[in-house]
């Protein structure tokens, strides 16, 4: 038997069960009821309307499909593999990279559940991947198995709409949207589908469901490769080395100068900072949306209004260490994510001495990074001692211990998060359209545009510059 009959016998066996209690239950009703027809009982009802005409007529097969549905359902910042590692390779820090153990991640709900192994960012790529799972209940179960029966979805690029319409709202607020939830800081409803290719490359076939075990069968054939990395001594590795070769090749980099206003000028334009005005051949706009914004207006006024309205996600990032006699030695995992539904302030905690080898402290103490805020969850008006207590108070919900953390450090990371509407590329390719008829020299890279990992910003980099060194070449 092939492994996707088998993974169906799951689902053979709730509808033979919901066919016995089904048929239990109108027999019993059949014993038990009273029995008067007239023939006002008889007449068809028709929303109170005397039927006309024959009750008999010729529908499409997929409306009984619809009508099943109706019947039963209507009561319910790390590396990426290869362009950061690439990169990080050129800068000579390829043996500085590490990766995370295989340490288990595990969603909250009413306790914690292991993430399921076959999924593609939450999307299901075998029955078994929500069958076997206690986080989805056995109704959820049966609507998400239907899922390669439906037609195709449509006219839709939020996330959360199309997943929910193939699989049901407990698949998409219990797996789909936590993971892309904590990866985006957003909410999945209003986020669009185009921007996580991986999820979107799903949606060309009818089924999502045998799209993903496709996807997930090509991946596993590849040569297995750890799937994230990081250099061990974090970020600031990439920036030092970034700096060493730019100034190495001549470059000058300078910091702290605030941007008024980018004016145009034959071909040629003038930034104008805080610190004087640099005359330049062409320019490359990696800040966030909404501070471009202020300083295009006098070069586009289209692209400025279009930029100013690209909303942002505020997260608060909490890193503590917790000793090692108040870490319950249950505790393996890697971490756990929150479903929105079930969100109060924390929307993922990372044990990170699991998680990554070199951070597991010579004393045994525990590293927690627990995040907290999303779109539509703002947590930046509070002062830093209530969200730390709110970050405790929600750990003790989820971990049912109280935790006294040894040392405390928490980041505020205000409209750090581009949240990338439904359409978000349609918006993108209107403000590009308009800048390359008053402003050619002008390309935008960075998070707000098209990634917001930063793999993608760092392709956008490599793609930015080819653009301007092919637009100078063409002006010689």
């Amino acid at each position: 038997m092939s492994e996707f009959l088998r993974s169906y016998l799951v689902v053979f066996w709730f509808g033979l069960i919901a066919l016995l209690l089904a048929s239990l239950l109108l027999g019993i009703a059949v014993l038990i009821r009273p029995n008067k027809p007239n023939r006002e009982k008889l007449l068809t009802y028709e929303s109170g309307v005397d039927p006309v005409g024959e009750g008999w007529s010729q529908s499409q097969i997929r409306y009984y499909v619809f009508a099943l549905l109706f019947v039963v359902f209507d009561v319910e910042a790390v590396f990426l593999f290869p362009w950061a590692t690439q990169l990080a390779a050129e800068l000579g820090l390829g043996a500085s990279m590490t990766s995370p153990t295989d340490a288990h991640a595990s969603i909250w709900h009413n306790g914690m559940h292991n993430i399921p192994g076959d999924l593609m960012l939450g999307v299901p790529a075998k029955v078994r991947a929500f069958a076997t799972s206690g986080l989805i209940s056995p109704l959820g179960k049966l609507r998400a198995a239907i899922e390669p029966l439906l037609p195709a979805t449509t006219d839709t690029d939020s996330i959360g709409e199309y997943v929910r319409s193939r699989f049901g709202n407990q698949i998409h607020e219990r797996l789909v949207d936590p993971l892309i939830g904590s990866i985006y800081a957003t909410d999945s409803d209003h986020f669009s589908m185009a921007a996580v290719p991986q999820v979107a490359a799903l949606t060309a076939s009818r089924s999502m469901l045998l799209a993903a075990g496709k996807a997930r069968a090509a991946v596993a054939k590849a040569p297995p490769s750890p799937i994230f990395g990081v250099p061990m001594r974090g970020m600031g590795a990439m920036t030092e080395g970034l700096t060493q070769r730019i100034t190495s090749l001549g470059g000058d980099i300078r910091c702290n100068h605030t941007v008024s206003t980018i004016e145009s000028n034959n071909n040629q334009y003038t930034v104008v900072t805080n610190s004087g005005s640099f005359e330049c051949d062409a320019v490359v706009i990696a800040s966030p949306a909404k501070h471009s914004a202020s300083f295009m207006k006098a070069l586009d006024a289209r692209a400025s209004t279009l930029l100013g309205e690209w909303d942002h996600a505020s997260v608060a990032l909490i890193t503590m260490a917790i000793p090692a006699d108040q870490w319950p030695s249950k505790l393996t995992g890697s971490g756990y994510l929150v479903p929105k539904p079930d969100q109060r302030w924390v929307t993922a905690a990372s044990f990170g001495s699991n998680k990554w080898a070199h951070w597991r402290p010579a004393d045994g103490s525990m590293i927690l990074r627990v995040s907290l805020g999303r779109d539509g969850l703002d947590v930046m008006d509070f002062a830093d001692d209530k969200l730390i207590n709110l970050a405790l108070a929600d750990m003790k919900r989820h971990l049912g211990i109280d935790l006294a953390p040894q040392h405390v450090r928490l980041s505020r990371w205000n409209d750090s998060f581009p949240q990338y509407r439904p359409h978000h590329f349609a918006r993108l390719a209107e403000l590009e359209h308009s800048l390359s008829a008053t402003a050619p020299g002008v390309v935008f890279a960075g998070a707000s545009y098209r990634g917001i990992g930063i793999p993608a910003c760092i392709q956008q980099g490599r793609t930015a510059s080819a653009s301007v060194l092919e637009r100078l070449a063409s002006n010689r």
